[in-house]
C-alpha cells in the first residue's frame, strides 16, 4: 500500500468505502420506488381529506334539514296565520285565542303575533299588544319586507332568548303587516343535535348573525365568541354566507386544524357551518398518515442496514481477512497454507486460494533466491580469501627480498612496495570477514591498515617515538572505493611517518582521522608534526604525492595541502557513492598507539 493511499484512507476512510458505495446503490435504486410511494400517499391522503369533506357535507346538510324543516314550519304557520281572516276580524279576542291555541299545540314555538304597518302588535298569543313602531327590528322589516330569519333581542317581545320568523302579509291595498313566530334557541338547538356524532354546527344569517349552534361535547352557548374551536380563523360568518355551500380545510380560531363545510338552510338567507377535526373523520388514523408519509424512508432505512449486514457478513469481513493476510505478509509472514475464511462464498474462497497459491510460488522463489544469494557470497568471500592469501605470498616474498637486500635505500622501496600490497591484502581480508559486501565499513578497515602500520612502519630515521592517534567516524562505502581510500590512507601515513619530526615542545605525533562533514561528504584527513628547522616539503615531488593525487582523483574528491611550521596537514574530501545508513554496532573509539 503506497504513501498516497494510506494518507487519503485515514483522512477520509468512508470515502471509497464498500459501504458509502452500497448505500449510494441502493438509494439510487429504490428512489424510484419512494417517489412513487409518496405520490401514491399523498393522493391517498388528498383524497381522504375530499372524502372528509364531503361526509362533513352530508353531515351537516342533515342537521341543516331539521333546523331547515323547522324553519319552514314557522314560515308554514305565518303563511297559513295571515291567510286566515282572524287576524282582521273585528273581535280581538278571536285572534289572540287563536294564535295562543297555535303556540299551545306547537312545541316548537314560544309566541305568535302580528305587527301592523303602524308597529303595533294588533295580536298576539301572550295577550299583549305593544308598540314597536321605533324599533330597529321593525324599521328593518318595514325596508326590506321579505320573509326573514333573525335572532337579535327585543325586550318588549316576551319569552326567552328566540329565533324569529317574520312573514309579510298583503291584501289588495298592499302590506297590512307582519306575522311574527317565535323559535325557542332549546327547540333550535335539539334540531342541530347530530345523533351523537362528533360534529359542530352553527346556523347563522346572510348577515353573518349568530342564530344557534352545538357543539360536540359541550354545552349549549347563545354568542359565537363561545365557539371559537368551530369558527373559522381569519373568515366571517358573512363571508362564508357570501360564498354559499362550500367545504375546505384549514385553521380555527384556536390554531387547530379542522374541515369545514357551509349548506343553506333557507336559500340565501340562513346558512348552516359544520366543522370537526380531521383525525377523527379521516380515511386513516393519524398513526397510519404517518406511517404512509414515512415508509419510503424507513423502506430506505431498512434496505440499507439489511444490504449493509448482508455485505458485510459476505463480503466486507472477508475481505478485512484478506487484508490482515496481506499486512502479515508484508511484514514477513510467509506460511499463509493453514489461513481459511469463515464460510465465505466462492468467489472469494477463490480469491484466497489465489493468495496462498501466489504466496506460496513467493516463498519458493525467495528460497531459491536467498540459496543462489548464499552461493554466490560464499563464492565471492572464496575469491576474496584466495586473493588476500596470494597477497599474502608476495608479501612474504617481498619480505625475503628485504633481508637480502644489501643497501638501505633498497630495502626503504620494498618496505614501501610491501606496506602498499598490504593495505591491499587487508581489503580482501576484511571483504572476506564482512558481512555485506555491498557496502564497507572504511572506519574499520582504515583501522586495520593503520595497526599494521604501526607495527612495521619504518621510522628507524625519526630516532624518536611517536604518537599516532586515529579518530574514525563510522562511515560506510562502496567496495569500489575501499581499494583507493585504502591505498590513499596508507600513502599518507606513510609519508607522515616519514617526514614526522620531533617539535620542541614534546614528542613527534600523527593523527589520523575520517569524519563525516554537514554537507554529506567524507573527509580523511592525516597530520603530522613538525621541527621548525626542517626543510619544506614539495608537494608532488615524489612517487608517494603522484600516487596520493591519483588516489585522490580516483574517489572524484578534493585533495587540500597545508604545510605550517609546527604541522603539516593533508585533507581529500569525497562524497560517498552509498547512501549512509544505520550506525555501526561498535563506534571506533579513538586512541593512541606508541612505536619506536
Amino acid at each position: 500500500m503506497t504513501d498516497r493511499l494510506k494518507d487519503r484512507l485515514r483522512k477520509h476512510p468512508w470515502q471509497n468505502g464498500l459501504a458509502l458505495w452500497l448505500i449510494g446503490a441502493l438509494t439510487v435504486a429504490m428512489l424510484p420506488l419512494g417517489l412513487i410511494s409518496v405520490y401514491q400517499t399523498s393522493q391517498v391522503l388528498k383524497e381522504s381529506r375530499r372524502l372528509s369533506g364531503v361526509a362533513l357535507m352530508d353531515r351537516t346538510q342533515r342537521a341543516a334539514a331539521r333546523t331547515q324543516a323547522l324553519i319552514q314550519g314557522a314560515f308554514g304557520a305565518a303563511h297559513a296565520v295571515a291567510a286566515a281572516n282572524v287576524l282582521f276580524g273585528d273581535g280581538q279576542m278571536s285572534c289572540d285565542a287563536v294564535l295562543e291555541r297555535l303556540v299551545a299545540e306547537t312545541d316548537a314555538f314560544a309566541f305568535a303575533g302580528f305587527i301592523d304597518t303602524a308597529g303595533t302588535i294588533t295580536c298576539s298569543s301572550s295577550g299583549d299588544h305593544p308598540n314597536l313602531a321605533e324599533d330597529a327590528y321593525f324599521l328593518g322589516l318595514l325596508r326590506d319586507p321579505q320573509p326573514r330569519v333573525e335572532t337579535r333581542m327585543n325586550h318588549d317581545l316576551p319569552g326567552p332568548r328566540v329565533v324569529r320568523v317574520s312573514a309579510p302579509v298583503y291584501d289588495t291595498d298592499g302590506l297590512r303587516g307582519f306575522v311574527l313566530i317565535a323559535i325557542p334557541y332549546a327547540a333550535a338547538y335539539y334540531t342541530l343535535d347530530d345523533q351523537g356524532q362528533s360534529v359542530d354546527l352553527v346556523v347563522f344569517d346572510r348577515e353573518g348573525e349568530f342564530l344557534t349552534a352545538e357543539a360536540a361535547n359541550r354545552p349549549q352557548a347563545n354568542a359565537p365568541g363561545d365557539f371559537e374551536a368551530i369558527l373559522p380563523f381569519a373568515r366571517t360568518l358573512e363571508d362564508l354566507a357570501g360564498q354559499g355551500r362550500q367545504s375546505f380545510r384549514g385553521r380555527n380560531r384556536l390554531g387547530e386544524t379542522r374541515d369545514f363545510a357551509v349548506v343553506p338552510v333557507i336559500e340565501q338567507r340562513v346558512f348552516a357551518l359544520g366543522s370537526w377535526a380531521p383525525q377523527r373523520s379521516s380515511l386513516l388514523p393519524s398513526a397510519g398518515r404517518a406511517m404512509a408519509l414515512y415508509f419510503p424512508i424507513l423502506m430506505w432505512g431498512a434496505g440499507i442496514v439489511v444490504a449493509y449486514f448482508a455485505v458485510h457478513r459476505l463480503v466486507i469481513r472477508h475481505i478485512r481477512r484478506l487484508q490482515s493476510w496481506m499486512r502479515l505478509y508484508a511484514s514477513g509472514t510467509m506460511d499463509f497454507e493453514s489461513a481459511q475464511l469463515d464460510r465465505a462464498p466462492e468467489e472469494l474462497e477463490v480469491v484466497a486460494e489465489a493468495f496462498r497459491s501466489m504466496t506460496r510460488r513467493l516463498a519458493e522463489q525467495d528460497q531459491t533466491l536467498a540459496e543462489d544469494l548464499a552461493e554466490k557470497t560464499t563464492l565471492l568471500k572464496e575469491v576474496h580469501h584466495r586473493v588476500k592469501n596470494n597477497l599474502q605470498i608476495i608479501t612474504s616474498i617481498m619480505n625475503m627480498q628485504i633481508r637480502n637486500a644489501r643497501s638501505p635505500e633498497a630495502r626503504a622501496l620494498l618496505r614501501r612496495v610491501q606496506d602498499r600490497v598490504m593495505a591491499l591484502a587487508a581489503i580482501h581480508r576484511y571483504l572476506y570477514l564482512a558481512r555485506k559486501l555491498s557496502m564497507v565499513r572504511a572506519d574499520r578497515l582504515l583501522d586495520d591498515i593503520i595497526g599494521q602500520l604501526v607495527v612495521m612502519g619504518d621510522i628507524e630515521t625519526a630516532g624518536s617515538r611517536v604518537r599516532i592517534a586515529t579518530r574514525f567516524d563510522p562511515v560506510e562505502i562502496s567496495p569500489d572505493q575501499s581499494v583507493p581510500l585504502s591505498l590513499l590512507a596508507a600513502e599518507a601515513a606513510f609519508n607522515a611517518v616519514k617526514y614526522c619530526a620531533t617539535p620542541p615542545d614534546g614528542p613527534a605525533w600523527i593523527t589520523l582521522a575520517l569524519q563525516h562533514l554537514d554537507d554529506g561528504r567524507i573527509c580523511l584527513s592525516v597530520v603530522n608534526s613538525r621541527a621548525d628547522t626542517q626543510e619544506e616539503e614539495t608537494e608532488g615531488s615524489g612517487l608517494g604525492q603522484q600516487l596520493i593525487a591519483s588516489f585522490a582523483t580516483q574517489l572524484d574528491g578534493t585533495l587540500e595541502i597545508e604545510s605550517k611550521p609546527d604541522r603539516y596537514e593533508l585533507h581529500v574530501t569525497f562524497t560517498p557513492s552509498v547512501p549512509t545508513q544505520d550506525e555501526a554496532e561498535d563506534d571506533a573509539p579513538a586512541r593512541t598507539a606508541t612505536a619506536g
